[in-house]
């Protein structure tokens, strides 16, 4: 049986035994023994060729593995990873940098043979530039109903193959769905310029400004927010443009939120057959349904809440057989029981995913009908939910759960503040008369339940999150970080079991979901972050199995250091992103093996699968999932996780634009700021105070020639020595505001400080090491500016 090689060196030894073998089956494929691991460039050929089949599972089928030959490729396959050639997508292993086999494609232009080409809507700066993708719509295809026409601007869910010519597109696509038409539309503000004709202003913080002839204005005025069309890019001057739609004024209330929705494509106004069918939605009955009105639960939610799609309750437990155990309720908001599969109220929410929170605005995944209504668990009222009674011992460990369709009656509503005030104390005319019966067993079953949290060690990031208040004209009145409360975390972990309990619930049924996933840090993310750690002495362990508590060691390492904050935003970094799929991998951060969302599906579409799954599997009524939803669960998961990436990229851009509108008035103001990011560019400043970020040019950070480090995450200057390093507290001015792009630039005023030895040398050693490469000394920058 052949021996996989266990470090570099005997694998270079083994290279030229497997050479022979390897020439053998690219002649010939049939003389690669059946049942035998395959060499390593047959097992990478055949990933990148057939990018459906690269699970462990398939690849054992396909080279005809069993018993200890599967253990062999297990091992070669985590070898790989760890060489950087492979890496974990879900279930499946792919490239590094390659497509999975379905993804969201925006369609951006044509090839020199007409044919569209298009690029994945999400892509990560770090991978560099995304792989073009060719589009299969042949006209057959077209003619039976097997592909929908697609053309520029288009968004698409679309199959992805590798390409078999080398010498075009990385891949093609065979297209699922189409999402969204016409986005190549370019946003913009207009404005007016003699002789009737116009400018547009960019909005984007790498946008062009645009003309507008007098024919191409339509009904824009000065301060418009406008879609436009290019109509000319020349060579010379600025491009033409005319205009297709009028949004509205930017000087008009919540007009910022307005120009990340429209940038973004989220739908923000309900069809009318979507409102139709809301408002004639009836209120649900008892059917198919158990009476828990009596039973005392109440919502916990912000002050300024209007859904309450969650509610809980907590008792002892009176079974003799679990002394000092803890009954837990939580009660979700049954809104499959409005919204089934293939309706028109469905259709939308898939359509936009998740619902979009703006400071000064909520774009709902449901109409207020809905949302703020039929499903909201108002405090007195009858409202359907899906229930989960969950049973804990004393020492935190869940004992069982079941799962309910109720009928219940909100016995109170609560805010965080409210609810942790009575138990600190200070209770008020409402929260008095609740605090022995149901807030004290809530804070006792939480107590319980913190016990199975801290042994469980889910990453711990401390990433205090920060608030916008608004005043009434829509600008910024200031920037706080509220405070975490223990009524905060009590919520949190009940809704996490409950997460917990559905997972679960349907895997024994063996019933299709969509899960909640996050894979573990790449291992490449792994060695950046253990170089930087390094440079502050703080050790991290090698090798591909490191655990949620793992990082939480480095980051108490850390604690009350001046490193703290720079350690949290570099464990942060290093973990990969969570996503919906039907195939579990388990959460990493939460270190959980079993997870799927389902406490709020009012503004969660994964949520609402999850409650048809349940109601279907356990045979509790109308509404449950079917088999054509449990046919598409791929394709669903692929569109909500990009719509969620969506979301948090407007979110992210309106509170950039709000604060850039606050500080413009405060141009050539010192700041003092701390270091949230470094890149060979410059470095990217923090404001604390404000939560605002911007950039300093390296260009205008003196007359030293800086030398990028990643490992050390530092700026050096070659002759001086001194640098700016991630984390480090430093003054800056205000130099620019551009408000409608959200951009801020920043003058450093800091003198950087001296660089520890670890980092010098490491300068010294890259020179040496590009001067006996014969690498040129790097060239003069453009002027600097003054400081």
């Amino acid at each position: 049986m052949t021996k996989i090689p266990s470090n570099r060196s005997e694998r270079r030894a083994a290279t030229k035994a497997e050479r022979g073998r390897q020439a053998a089956a690219e002649k010939n494929p049939e003389a690669l023994i059946h049942g035998v691991v395959p060499p390593r460039d047959v097992l990478l050929r055949f990933i990148a060729d057939y990018p459906e089949k690269a699970s462990k599972r398939e690849l054992a089928k396909a080279f005809g593995l069993k018993g200890e030959a599967r253990v062999e490729l297990k091992a070669a396959l985590r070898e790989l990873e760890e060489d950087g050639l492979l890496q974990k997508s879900r279930k499946s292993l792919i490239r590094p940098g390659a497509l999975p086999p379905v993804t969201v494609l925006d369609i951006t232009t044509r090839d020199k043979d007409g044919e569209l080409l298009a690029r994945p809507a999400e892509w990560p700066e770090e991978a560099g530039v995304a792989p073009a993708v060719l589009i299969r719509q042949s006209s057959q295809d077209r003619k039976q109903g097997k592909s929908p026409v697609a053309g520029l601007g288009d968004r698409v869910l679309a199959k992805i193959f590798p390409a078999k010519d080398r010498g075009g597109p990385a891949y093609t696509a065979r297209i699922i769905k189409l999402i969204d038409r016409h986005r190549n539309a370019v946003l913009g503000v207009f404005r007016e310029r003699p002789g009737g004709v116009g400018r547009l202003m960019p909005i984007e913080r790498r946008g062009e400004e645009m003309q507008i002839e007098a024919d191409g204005v339509g009904d824009a005025r000065d301060g418009d927010l406008v879609e436009v069309e290019v109509t000319r890019a020349g060579r010379m001057g600025l491009p033409r443009a005319r205009v297709l739609n009028v949004i509205g004024s930017v000087a008009s209330e919540k007009a910022i939120s307005m120009i990340a929705i429209y940038a973004h494509g989220i739908p923000h106004i309900f069809p009318q057959s979507v409102l139709r069918a809301a408002e004639e939605a009836e209120p649900a009955t008892l059917s198919h349904r158990e009476d828990w009105r009596k039973v005392p639960l109440i919502t916990i939610d912000p002050a300024d809440a209007k859904d309450h799609d969650d509610a809980v309750y907590a008792e002892p437990d009176p079974s003799p057989d679990n002394p000092g155990g803890v009954i837990v309720t939580v009660a979700i908001a049954d809104v499959s029981w409005y919204v089934r599969t293939g309706s028109e109220l469905d259709k939308e929410a898939l359509k936009r995913g998740n619902s979009v929170y703006f400071p000064d605005r909520v774009v709902p995944m449901l109409p207020e009908r809905i949302s703020n209504d039929l499903c909201s668990l108002r405090e007195g009222e009858d409202r359907p939910a899906l229930a989960v009674r969950m049973i804990f011992s004393k020492e935190g460990r869940k004992a069982g759960h079941t799962f309910h369709r109720i009928m219940m009656r909100s016995a109170a509503k609560l805010s965080y503040q409210q609810a942790q005030a009575a138990i600190d104390g200070k209770p008020d005319d409402k929260t008095g008369p609740l605090l022995e019966p149901i807030l004290k067993p809530l804070w006792e079953a939480y107590r319980i339940m913190t016990i199975g949290r801290n042994r469980r060690q889910p990453l711990e990031l401390d990433m205090p999150e920060r608030k916008i208040l608004l005043k009434p004209d829509g600008t910024v009145d200031r920037v706080f970080v509220p405070p975490r409360l223990d009524s905060h975390k009590l919520i949190e972990e009940m809704m996490i079991q409950a997460n917990v309990a559905a997972a679960e619930t349907l895997e024994k049924k063996q019933q299709a979901l969509v899960y909640r996933v996050h894979d573990a840090p790449s291992l490449a993310k792994q060695e950046v972050l253990r170089e930087f750690l390094a440079t502050l002495s703080i050790p991290m362990a090698k090798g591909g199995n490191m655990r949620a508590n793992s990082f939480n060691g480095i980051l108490s390492k850390a604690e009350g250091t001046p490193h703290q904050t720079m350690v949290n935003e570099m464990v942060l970094r290093s973990q990969s992103q969570a996503v919906y799929s039907p195939d579990n991998i388990g959460h990493f951060g939460l270190n959980l093996l079993k997870y799927a969302h389902f406490t709020s599906p009012i503004r969660r579409y994964a949520d609402l699968i999850v409650h048809r799954a349940l109601v279907g599997a356990l045979g509790l009524g109308p509404g449950g999932i079917t088999p054509q939803e449990e046919g598409q669960l791929d394709d669903i998961a692929a569109e909500i996780s990009t719509f969620e990436r969506r979301a948090m990229a407007a979110e992210r851009e309106t509170v950039d634009r709000l604060i850039a509108h606050h500080l413009a008035e405060r141009v050539n103001q010192e700041f003092k700021a701390r270091v949230s990011g470094v890149t060979k560019a410059g470095l990217f400043v923090t404001l604390p105070e404000y939560g605002a970020d911007g950039f300093v040019p390296i260009s205008t950070l003196g007359t030293d020639y800086f030398v990028y480090d990643e490992a050390h995450q530092a700026l050096t200057g070659e002759k001086t020595g001194l640098g700016y390093r991630l984390g480090d507290d430093v003054e800056v001015r205000l130099v620019e505001a551009v408000p409608l792009a959200g951009a801020l630039r920043f003058e450093m005023l800091s003198e950087g400080r001296k660089m520890p030895t670890a980092i010098r040398s490491f300068h010294k050693a890259s020179r040496a090491r590009d001067r006996s490469r014969g690498a040129k000394k790097p060239g003069t920058r453009p002027p600097r500016g003054r400081r």
